[in-house]
Order: C-alpha cells, then structure tokens, then sequence
C-alpha cells in the first residue's frame, strides 16, 4: 500500500473511531450480561457507539483511496458482518482493553478472546455461515479458529492472520510465510525494449488485459535459451500492471512440499492485497529432485492464481492452468551493437560490431561491462579500452561453462606452430572469418541470405601429436576468446536423455559467450549411426543426430579433432566448413619443432638438431622428449646433452611400442665421450 502521509493518518482516524465503536458495543454487551445475575441496571451506551460508527463511516467516505479496512472487505468480498468480525478479531491485536471486554462480555465464561457466539450476539444482521470454509474469512486465511477441537465451534478462539493486522494498520508488506520462498527484487525494466521483443512484450500485456472479470489469469510461459532476456521481458510486463516482479526460490519451494496447497493460497491472497508479480524458473534437468520440484510446481500453479511468469527452456503442458507461450529470442547482433553503442557512446566506436557479432549479451550485462571498463579506463586509448571490454565480455561467460568443459589456457603463438603453408594458410582463413564475422554477416548482410547458424565449424584430423591441440589454443589466443575442452565425461551418460540435455545447456552457455568449443576424440561423440538391431542404437543414433543439428546451428567456434576420421559420420562431414589435415612431420619440420622445443632459460650443450629431426617423432612426442630431457638435467645438475635427449626419445619410443636404433645411439654417445 504505497499512500502518501495523509491516507495514513486518514486511515488511523478511521480505525480509532472503528476500535471506539467497538468498544462502546461490547461496554454495552457486558453490561447487560452483568445485569443478568447481579440485577445492577445496565448500561446503555447504544446512542453512544452510533455515534462512533457514523464517525467510522465519515472517515471512509472522505479519503481516497478507502481505509484499509473497508478496502479489504471490498477487495476479498466480505459483507458487512464479516467486516465487523474481522475488526473484533484484529481489535486484539490493536487495543489492550478488548480482551478484558470480551471476558466481562461472556461471563460466566469468562473467555478474554473473540468467538464467533460473541459476534453473533455483538453485531447486527449476524449470518451462521461466514464461518464455512468457503466463505472469504477462513478461505483467504483472514481468521484462524484455535481451541480444542472438541469444543463446539462457536465458542471456540478466533484469531487474525498477522499479514491482515499489518494491513489494516496500513502496512503493506509480503506474507513472512511467502518472503521465505522470494530471492529478492527482479530489477532491471529501466532500459527500453529491443524492437525483436516487442511483440512478445504486446502478447503478454494483451493476454492479461484480455482477461473477462471472474477469469483465472493465464500463465505466460517464457520459452528459449535467453534467461536474461526472458527476465527483462518479464520486468517490463509486472511494471506495466503496476507489479514488482519477485523471483522465486524453487529449492525452498520443494523443502515446504507439505505446505504447498497453503502457499498456494496465500499466494493467491497476496496478489490481492500488494502488486506482486512472481518469476519461477522451471527446473530441466532429469534427476529426481528436479521431477519432484516439477511436481510440486504444477500442483502450486493448479491451486493458485495470479501474475506468474515461467522461465522455461522449452514449452510446458499439464499445468493446471491456462497458458500463453512466448518465444524470446536472443538480441540480434545489430540491437547488441546500438546498445554498445548507447552505453560507450564515443568510445572504441570500432570494436562495437565485433563485440555484438562475437558476444551475445543483454542489455544489462553490456550496460554494467561499458560502464566498469569505462571507468577503468578512463584515460586509456580506444584500442586500450577495447581489449579491456573484450576481455570483459569473455569473462563474463566462464562460470557457466566450467561444469561441463575445461577451460585451456591458450598460451601458444603463430611463431610456435610448426605445419606446411597449407595448413598454416586454412588456420588464418578459419581465424580471419570469426573475426571478420560482423562485417561479412552484418555489414554485407550475408545473415538475412542464411537460415542455418552463423557460427564456423572445423575438424582437425591427424595422428597423435601432430599440432591439433596447439593449433586451436593459437587459434583462441590470436582471437582472445575463451577455450573449452569438451569433458566428455561429464557430458556423456548412460542415461536415455541426459546426453542430449548435457550437449544443450553446453552450447547455450557456449553461445552466450562466444567460446571456442574443442572436442577432443571427437570420433567418441560423432560416430557413425549404425544399424538399430535394439533400443540401445536407438537411442545412440538419437544422440548423433541432435549432434549433428546442433553443431550445426551453433554460432560460434567448434573445433573438433580426430586421429579416425574414417569413424566419422559421412553427414557430419558434409556440415562442416573447413577441414585441416594435420601431416606427420618430415624431416625439416622436426628440426625446426626440436629447435623450438627448448625455451631461452634451459642451460644446454650444443644438440644435433639434424640426427635429432631424423628420428620419426610428432610435434607433440618430440615436446615430451624435451620436457623429460630437462628434468634429467636438472636431476644432474647439469645441462641438457645429446645422451640425456636419447634418453628422453628412448622412454617416448618404448611408450609408443617403437624400437630406437641402439647403434646410433652408441655412436653419438662415443662421439660425445671423444670430444
């Protein structure tokens, strides 16, 4: 109840006369009960409270808006009666003398609290049945009836609820009951619409506006990937009907399972008495806690009523209400680039189209990265405050990815990776195109001729240790973009299902974020589809094939390597962009790789870097032969020599079942002894 000053002392002038009113009443109930026994005269004080409720009524009908009292008899639908047993109930509550006035008014009970034999006897016009279960008093849990059950009922303790008594008194606050299950405030309708959302803003608006007197209030569904999105869509809504949008807490939700059916109620209940809006993010996942909160969900939505938004990924059914299912989509890059374009005006104007087409960001969260590097940056150049909002942004991803990936560090250099110029030549392509993304796509508009995903897809093919790894950390590195090795551990499971969810929520976040995906053995997720002889292959094809539509439409960069590209399904293969064929190294390429292989720090004779390159080792082997030779050395306390380098190649050479030339060695090593 947010009134000014004036309602909230017009409203305690109300109650006063209200409370005077009704203490003249029961005054002159006791009276009479006393006189009964003690032949005293009675007390006759009816002129008196007449005068008090035309006072009552007086200050009603003088402010607007009503007093709460009379508000919320309008508002839940109480008659007069059931008004006036409200007020008898809260009186207990508001003035110390009731109590003793109940008593003296049920002598020889002596019951110094409100029953409803009381009211009956108290007001006028009294009627038996506000006290059912379905009149407003006891349905919207206004009054509690207490005492022994075995009691009759009308002489049993009615008490009121403490959410009414702070409304009637003028403070308007959440059910304590209801507050336990809200994580705060949603705020965020400041900022003005995006024109792709302003459809689904008219569509939600139209279909509680359209909502006949009497009617339950649809459920808006809030379908698709973009939860920021989602919830400023539903912050611009709850601020058009005058709500504050709070967000609730599902865990707490499913510790008060028993009390579902009351929160449910009192819900309903608040809705009426505050602008409340409620934001639930429906729970996805397959595991049993998550089916049981889905459960309880659907029983609260059934047996409650009011302005409820669901943040779902995909459309619900079998809700218990009626449903209007939105579609939100992500901010398309060229609204992302005026809004980087709002937020740092004239600042690093060059890099706001490469920030949107790399980066799918809301509103909020661009607005809260400009202004922190902005001020951190305030007397750094553009290209200064550019590599810090692009950092930002890749920052501002990680968290979500983390479960299901590995983030690399991608520390290596063009300088470091040793391929032929063909090679070489299709990394720079593949780098060039995600870079030049916001001019191909947006600028030319090459986005509004495609309906598939505008992100790059590569395999890297080759044997073991022949530069796959690396080359994607030059990749990322050359782009400063997040790496992510794919943990396929965490993400394939034996469970029907749980493969395909975990494979979403990690390209959802993936996209968010611009990340570069690394699938390493990719061979283990995209397989050939076999023949379905039983449900397992079934269910492994399912699998494959949601594969293959996703990397598909992802809009990033996925990067997957394999030494089996013949396991490889043939329509896997055709959707991709580029394909990089690692080669085994020749001779030149290894002496070039051994020359690199130790850096500037490492104390080392000179190496024969000629005899080293013609032993038959990758990249990747010949970079473990130099890391073993160096803790050799420093074992020794020496320098690296040629005898512990041949050291080093024997041990990789045993791992990987191939033989070494003993002759050679023994030659090289008397060489050594020679000179």
């Amino acid at each position: 109840m947010n009134a000014p000053a004036n309602w909230h002392e017009a409203n305690a002038d109300y109650l006063s006369a209200a409370l005077d009113c009704l203490r003249l009443r029961l005054e002159r109930l006791a009276g009479l009960a006393g006189n009964a026994g003690s032949g005293e005269p009675s007390v006759d004080a009816a002129p008196f409270w007449q005068e008090e409720q035309a006072r009552a009524d007086a200050c009603a009908s003088g402010v607007e808006p009503p007093p709460a009292l009379p508000m919320l008899a309008r508002c839940f639908g109480l008659s007069r009666f059931e008004e006036e047993v409200l007020l008898l109930c809260a009186a207990m509550e508001l003035d110390t003398r009731i109590a003793d006035l109940c008593a003296w008014a049920q002598h020889p009970a002596a019951r110094a609290y409100p029953t409803f034999a009381l009211a009956l006897a108290l007001f006028d016009d009294p009627a038996w049945d506000v006290l059912s279960p379905q009149r407003p008093l006891r349905y919207w849990r206004l009054i509690e009836i207490g005492g022994d059950r075995s009691q009759p009922l009308t002489v049993r303790p009615l008490y009121i609820d403490e959410r009414i008594v702070s409304y009637i008194k003028g403070l308007n606050h959440v059910d304590e009951r209801l507050d336990a299950l809200l994580l705060g405030s949603m705020r965020g309708a400041g900022d003005a619409l995006p024109p792709s959302q302003q459809a689904a803003f008219a569509q939600a608006v139209q279909a509680w506006d359209g909502t006949t007197d009497g009617a339950p209030l649809p459920l808006i569904q809030l379908a698709g990937p973009d939860a920021a999105s989602k919830a400023a869509l539903a912050g611009h809504v709850a601020a058009r009907f005058g709500c504050e949008l709070q967000r609730v807490c599902i865990d707490t939700l499913a510790d008060r399972a028993s009390d579902i059916d009351t929160l449910a109620r009192l819900t309903q209940r608040e809705r009426m008495l505050s602008p409340l809006a409620l934001y639930f993010a429906w729970p996805d996942a397959d595991n049993p806690v998550d089916l049981t909160v889905q459960g309880l969900l659907r029983r609260f939505f059934a047996r409650s009523e009011g302005f409820f938004f669901i943040d779902a990924r995909e459309p619900l059914t079998r809700l218990g209400r009626p449903c209007i299912v939105i579609d939100i989509e992500r901010l398309t890059p060229s609204e992302q680039r005026s809004a980087w374009e709002n937020a740092l005006q004239d600042r690093a104007r060059a890099s706001h189209g490469a920030l949107a087409a790399q980066f799918s960001l809301d509103h909020a969260e661009i607005g809260r990265i400009a202004r922190q590097a902005l001020q951190e940056n305030a007397d750094a150049s553009d290209e200064q405050l550019a590599a810090s909002l692009w950092s930002a942004c890749g920052k501002s991803v990680r968290p979500s990815l983390n479960r299901l990936a590995q983030c690399l560090d991608a520390c290596a250099g063009w300088d470091d990776l040793v391929l032929p110029p063909e090679q070489r030549a299709l990394l720079g392509q593949i780098s060039a195109q995600v870079a030049g993304r916001a001019q191909v796509y947006g600028d030319w508009g090459f986005a509004s001729k495609m309906n598939r995903g505008l992100g790059i897809s590569a395999l890297f093919c080759g044997d073991s240790g022949t530069g796959k790894t690396m080359a994607a950390e030059v990749i990322a590195n050359d782009l400063r973009l997040n790496l992510y090795r794919i943990d396929l551990s965490a993400v394939v499971s034996k469970y029907i299902g749980e493969t395909e969810g975990n494979l979403r929520r990690l390209f959802d976040a993936a996209e968010d974020g611009g990340a570069i995906l690394f699938f390493d053995e990719c061979d283990a997720l995209f397989g050939k589809r076999s023949e379905v002889k039983d449900s397992h292959d079934r269910y492994a094809n399912m699998e494959i094939n949601y594969l293959l539509q996703r990397i598909e439409c992802y809009s990033g960069l996925a990067i997957l390597a394999t030494n089996m590209r013949s396991a490889l399904d043939a329509a896997f293969v055709r959707r991709l962009r580029f394909i990089v064929n690692f080669p085994f190294p020749g001779n030149a390429q290894r002496r070039l790789i051994w020359e690199k292989a130790f850096p500037a720090g490492v104390p080392r004779e000179p190496l024969d870097l000629d005899r080293l390159a013609r032993i038959n080792l990758a990249g990747g082997h010949i970079h473990n032969a130099a890391l073993n030779a160096a803790f050799l050395a420093a074992q020794a306390r020496g320098p690296v020599t040629m005898a512990l380098v041949f050291s080093a190649i024997r041990t990789e050479l045993n791992k990987l079942g191939r033989p070494l030339n003993e002759a050679e060695l023994r030659v090289t090593q008397l060489r050594e002894a020679g000179a």
